[in-house]
């Protein structure tokens, strides 16, 4: 098995800031702990963001109907990493679903790779990524305290739905990923 990389997912604008209607609550609390675990990382560190598709189908249509505010374009400034991680960001994989786990991850963290998870949230883009990657084979870590929800119960509720993963799963801490020999 090659080295692990951190995937971090979505810490951006639309997940972060106050008054946005998907901002998640303990964004700001798990935030220093992300940026811990990218400088622990270093260069195999991707980020990901989730962006609006240009022109929602299926069941994306009713879904947009109840958030209308999101259909901007990929680069307004409500997709953007916030700025704590803008300037670190070299690996950016974009997508328009919540799971981010496809052929261009894929290619990145290369055969048989280990992925440590973080970001928000853990209840949507966060779980969505790591079940798809665990069902095609990769060994997932999810940094429980480096991950929020949309409250408290969601997020330890996303965790234990993918501790029952397991071992394709394995719920961590952040002291377990920067203090492993």
């Amino acid at each position: 098995m090659t080295e692990p990389w951190l995937v971090v997912i979505d810490m951006q604008v639309v997940f972060a800031e106050e008054g946005s209607p998907w901002a998640t609550p303990g964004y700001a609390a798990i935030e220093p702990t992300v940026q811990r675990l990218v400088e622990h990382f270093g260069e195999r560190v991707v980020f990901t963001r989730y962006i609006a598709p240009e022109h929602p189908s299926g069941a994306w249509v009713p879904y947009f109907e109840l958030w209308p505010f999101a259909l901007v374009p990929p680069d307004d400034r409500l997709y953007d990493l916030m700025p704590a991680f803008a300037g670190e960001a070299k690996r950016v994989v974009t997508a328009t679903t919540f799971g981010k786990w496809g052929d261009e991850l894929a290619s990145i963290l290369g055969p048989d790779p280990t992925m440590i998870l973080a970001g928000v949230s853990t209840d949507c883009c966060v779980i969505s990524t790591a079940l798809a990657a665990a069902d095609a084979g990769v060994a997932v870590r999810v940094v429980a305290d480096g991950c929020a929800g949309l409250s408290e119960a969601d997020h330890d509720r996303a965790l234990a739905a993918m501790s029952l993963y397991g071992p394709l799963i394995e719920i961590i801490t952040a002291d377990q990923v920067l203090h492993r020999p």
